[in-house]
């Protein structure tokens, strides 16, 4: 991704340019400047990874970082919505020849787009960072005991704390999760940014999670950018319940209920074990509901066919910006947000309690801290 990332946003800072500032009605010294202060937003990534910490985690006080991110947003819609008034522009004027585009390429449209882009931004970034509201979600689970009827699950995923979301951010999040007083708490992945020893006091209020049955936890990609054996110590020593290719047991009244978790695949290019659902389910008693933890859901179609009745994942951010969402949506395998039934398993992709601070922006995919009621059928 590292070497990905400057060719694509390189591209869409080239689009903005062509399409948006070289035709504006100033001399070439204003334009060249204008160039280069979006050049200098669409590349900050490689700027603060180089001098202020990692492309993963840069080392720079909030603030900062949400204007970047602000800036940064600014130059994405700006090419993203030239992008759709260029595809309308094309479509009018291919059957009125030339009408339509007139009316679509006016200098004052232009400035128009360039002012929504820096609105959309702002929206947008206040909308990634800010505490995420509850989102409440029944599922119903074949065979599920009756002692599990309500049973209640607050799901938390893609929490990334950093310098974005650092701190107080992160207990405002367990103090919402606290107050549901859920029977179950689970963390699907990507819980921060950056070396255990820089995140030590973000990740802090974790330890204050409470749940009658405990809180249990798998690791997400960004966990492996990092140093993923210290995370997982650091993660235990807080209190989490880290479920690698294993499960635990949840008994009630005489019935049990199995949550089973895996490693994430990224585990692979770090020599360390890939996901293995065939060890996370094994000892399971016959007859207990499976509920699987999985960060990324597109394996969702084989964990069906293994007999899971649910899978909790997030990895995602929902798509994060409306309508762009579809990229994310088919980079897995068709799921992007909500619940989905796949054979007989119900699948919830949760859009994300927080998110990277790569892309702090969210625009019709808002962030959820996730309660899930189970149901028996």
């Amino acid at each position: 991704m590292g070497t990905l990332l400057p060719f694509v946003t390189g591209l869409i800072w080239l689009y903005a340019v062509w399409r948006f500032v070289w035709p504006l009605p100033c001399g070439l010294g204003g334009r060249v400047a204008l160039a280069v202060v979006l050049l200098l937003a669409a590349q900050y990534h490689q700027i603060t990874g180089r001098f202020f910490g990692t492309l993963g985690s840069p080392e720079l006080p909030q603030w900062i970082l949400i204007g970047l991110s602000w800036a940064f947003g600014v130059v994405l819609l700006l090419a993203l919505l030239l992008l759709l008034r260029d595809i309308v522009g094309l479509l009018v004027w291919l059957p009125a020849r030339g009408a339509g585009r007139v009316i679509l390429q006016g200098r004052a449209v232009g400035l128009s787009i360039g002012g929504l882009a820096l609105v959309l931004s702002a929206i947008g970034v206040w909308q990634a960072v800010k505490i995420p509201n509850v989102r409440t979600v029944a599922v119903t689970i074949p065979g599920l005991p009756a002692a599990f009827d309500g049973y209640r699950i607050v799901q938390l995923t893609d929490l990334h704390a950093s310098r974005l979301l650092p701190q107080y951010w992160q207990a405002a999040v367990v103090a919402r999760a606290n107050q549901l007083d859920p029977d179950l708490i689970v963390i699907t992945g990507d819980l921060a940014d950056g070396m255990p020893e820089l995140r030590a006091d973000d990740v802090r209020p974790l330890q204050d999670l409470r749940a009658h049955d405990g809180v249990l936890a798998i690791p997400g990609n960004h966990e492996y950018y990092a140093d993923y054996v210290r995370w997982m110590q650091a993660y235990r020593a807080l209190g989490l319940t880290m479920l690698e290719n294993s499960h635990v047991l949840i008994q009630h009244d005489g019935a049990s209920l199995a949550v089973a978790g895996m490693t994430d695949r990224q585990a692979g290019a770090f020599g360390l074990p890939r996901p293995d659902l065939k060890a996370a389910l094994h000892g399971i008693p016959e007859g207990a509901p499976v509920i699987l933890l999985e960060h990324r859901p597109g394996d969702a179609p084989a964990n069906a066919r293994a007999g899971v009745a649910l899978q909790l994942s997030g990895h995602t951010h929902g798509g994060q910006i409306l309508g762009v969402h579809f990229i994310t949506q088919w980079a897995n395998d068709g799921f992007v947000s909500g619940l989905y039934q796949v054979g007989p398993m119900a699948l919830y992709v949760s859009n994300g309690t927080g998110l990277w601070n790569g892309l702090a922006i969210r625009l019709g995919r808002p962030s959820e801290i996730t309660q899930i009621v189970l149901r028996a059928k």
